[in-house]
């Protein structure tokens, strides 16, 4: 991804956006499992490059969802139109939610807990 950035982005949020990369169409992966795979203490932090991602939807920010399987937030917003988005991105890529709106375990994907390099 380092190659041909339109937008300056940090070391943190260009490894953030890499491993993203990697989560196929019909997964889904949370906040905390990629910190843990960053070698990052912090899901918040990976949100927080989340939201500022300039390459969505090629590094699909729409594929993190939080520990309880809920949406999360989504273009900076928590409620509402984005969260709709959100949803209706996953759904048609595959992703399957219970009758409270959380993610089937099924959908949920690993990230990889090899290190990526250091840019």
């Amino acid at each position: 991804m380092a190659a041909g950035r339109a937008e300056p982005v940090t070391v943190f949020q260009g490894r953030v956006y890499d491993l993203l990369a990697e989560i196929p169409r019909g997964k889904v992966v949370t906040y905390g499992a990629l910190a843990r795979a960053l070698g990052c203490g912090s899901p918040r932090a990976v949100g927080q490059a989340l939201r500022a991602n300039p390459y969505a939807p090629r590094v699909p920010c729409h594929r993190v969802v939080r520990a309880d399987l809920t949406l999360g937030g989504y273009q900076g917003e928590d409620a509402g139109a984005a969260l709709r988005r959100k949803r209706a991105l996953l759904a048609r890529e595959g992703v399957r939610f219970d009758g409270r709106g959380r993610v089937l375990r099924e959908c949920v994907a690993r990230a990889t807990t090899r290190k990526l390099p250091r840019r």
